[in-house]
């Protein structure tokens, strides 16, 4: 138990040093080309309360605050949550080589936080433009070298790629 805990919680770290990077290179994307910030997170926590009958209390602005508040956690959740499986994955046995593990953190990264918006009618990613694509690509990248990078760094050295 102590031992998948361990493996839980540095999965967890490298997953929050990944969602770390995703924010900065989507932040300075924003700062860059003078983009607004997207409205899908706060879309989707909205219609998913609405989908699971769940009601985000108070009224007005007190409402809006806390969805404010509870979209982008529901990005830290998703990077976290990639990063512990990550981890569980490795300490099951799976040890491809960087490359695909970068693709499948950014992979998964994506998937963690465009499924449930495509799933709930927010976006329809067949209809994003390459400007659309890469705006969400980079930082998905960025988060999926630098989850693997800390998982690669916190893992016991015996059992490290080499």
């Amino acid at each position: 138990m102590i031992r998948v805990l361990r493996i839980l919680l540095r999965g967890a770290a490298a997953g929050a040093a990944g969602t770390t990077a995703l924010n900065v290179v989507g932040y300075a994307d924003m700062v860059l080309r003078a983009r607004p910030a997207s409205t899908t997170p706060e879309m989707t926590v909205r219609r998913l309360a609405r989908t699971l009958h769940l009601r985000i209390p108070g009224d007005g602005e007190a409402r809006e605050n806390r969805v404010a508040g509870l979209a982008p956690l529901t990005g830290y959740a998703a990077g976290v949550g990639m990063g512990a499986a990550l981890a569980l994955a490795r300490a099951a046995g799976w040890h491809p080589g960087t490359l695909p593990r970068y693709a499948v953190a950014s992979a998964g990264a994506l998937a963690g936080t465009n499924g449930p918006m495509t799933v709930l009618g927010i976006t329809d990613v067949r209809t994003w433009s390459v400007s659309d694509w890469v705006s969400d690509l980079v930082p998905h990248v960025a988060y999926g070298v630098v989850t693997v990078w800390v998982l690669d760094n916190l893992a016991p050295v015996a059992t490290r790629e080499r």
